[in-house]
C-alpha cells in the first residue's frame, strides 16, 4: 500500500545560478570562437528550467516521474528538481465547507432541511492526489452522504418517537460527535483530516413546517394547562381546608361541589371572569 513520503529537492537559488551560467556562457563562447557545439550546453540549461518551483507556507508539491510517485515536498521555499517530474500543488490549509441545507427524511420519515459546517484539511497528499478523483469534490459528495445517514438514524424531535433518547434538535454535541466520526471514516480514504463538523441549519421542510408548528404550540398549551390545573386544584384544596378549619361556614357535599366547580372555572379560565353577586340568602 502506498503512503505519503517526503522528498528532498535542490536549492533553487544555487540551481538557478548554475542554469543561467549554462545558458549564457556558451552563447558568449559561440560568439567569440564560433564553436557551435557549445549550444548543446545551452540546450541542457534550457531543459532544466521547468525544474524550478516555489512552495508557499502550508502548501505541498506532489512529484511524479513518468507515472511513478517520487514523494511530496512540504518545506516552503524555492527549489529545483528533475525537470521531467510532473508537479501537482496541494494546499495543506484548513478549509471550510458550509453546505447548503438539503431535504432529507429523519428516522420517523418526516422531511427536514439540514445543513452542516465542516472544517477540514489534507493530511495525506498521496491519498488526496491518487486514491480519489478530485478530492475537493469527494469531500462535498461524502459530506452530503454523511448528512443523509445521520438524519436517518435520529428523529428531528421526540414528538413522534417518545422513546428516543437523542434527537437531532436536542442531541447537541453528541450528534455533532457522531457526525464527525462518520465524516472521518468516509474521508480517510482521501487523506482528509476532519477538524470539526457540526449541524449549522435544522428545520422542518416547508410542506410540513406549519403543521409541526401548530403541533408544538398545542403541546406547549397542553403543558401550560396541566400546570394551571395543578395549581388550581391546590388552591381549591387550600380554600376548603381554611374554611373548614376556621369554621367560617359549614358546607354540605353539594355546596362543596358547587364551590369547587366555580373556583376551577375561575382559576383555569384563560379569560377574565365576570362575577355574579348573590344579594339573597345563601340558599337562593
Amino acid at each position: 500500500m502506498n503512503n505519503e513520503r517526503k522528498h528532498s529537492a535542490g536549492n533553487g537559488y544555487l540551481a538557478l545560478m548554475i542554469d543561467l551560467i549554462m545558458i549564457i556562457v556558451p552563447i558568449i563562447l559561440v560568439i567569440m570562437y564560433e564553436q557551435y557545439w557549445w549550444f548543446i550546453i545551452t540546450g541542457l540549461g534550457l531543459v532544466g528550467l521547468p525544474g524550478f518551483f516555489i512552495v508557499n507556507p502550508n502548501e505541498s508539491m506532489v512529484l511524479v516521474l513518468f507515472g511513478k510517485y517520487k514523494g511530496t515536498l512540504k518545506k516552503n521555499g524555492f527549489f529545483w528538481v528533475n525537470p521531467f517530474f510532473t508537479k501537482r500543488k496541494i494546499s495543506l490549509r484548513a478549509r471550510n465547507l458550509d453546505s447548503e441545507p438539503i431535504k432529507v427524511n429523519d428516522k420517523v420519515g418526516n422531511p427536514i432541511l439540514i445543513g452542516i459546517v465542516l472544517v477540514w484539511r489534507v493530511d495525506d497528499t498521496f491519498k488526496a492526489a491518487f486514491d480519489v478523483d478530485e478530492y475537493i469534490h469527494f469531500v462535498d459528495i461524502q459530506s452530503e452522504a454523511a448528512i443523509r445517514k445521520l438524519a436517518g438514524h435520529y428523529p428531528y424531535d421526540n414528538y413522534d418517537d417518545e422513546e428516543a433518547e437523542m434527537t437531532l434538535r436536542s442531541g447537541g454535541e453528541e450528534v455533532n460527535h457522531v457526525l464527525e466520526e462518520e465524516l472521518r471514516e468516509r474521508l480517510a480514504i482521501a487523506g482528509i483530516h476532519v477538524i470539526e463538523a457540526r449541524i449549522s441549519y435544522l428545520a422542518y421542510a416547508s410542506e410540513i413546517a406549519s403543521a409541526m408548528l401548530r403541533r408544538q404550540q398545542a403541546a406547549a398549551i397542553v403543558a401550560a394547562r396541566i400546570k394551571i390545573v395543578e395549581g388550581a386544584v391546590g388552591m381549591v384544596e387550600m380554600a376548603l381546608e381554611q374554611l373548614s378549619k376556621k369554621e367560617i361556614i359549614n358546607l354540605d357535599e353539594e355546596r362543596k361541589a358547587a364551590m369547587v366547580s366555580n373556583l376551577m372555572v375561575v382559576l383555569c379560565s384563560d379569560k377574565d371572569v365576570t362575577p355574579v353577586v348573590n344579594s339573597g340568602t345563601l340558599h337562593q
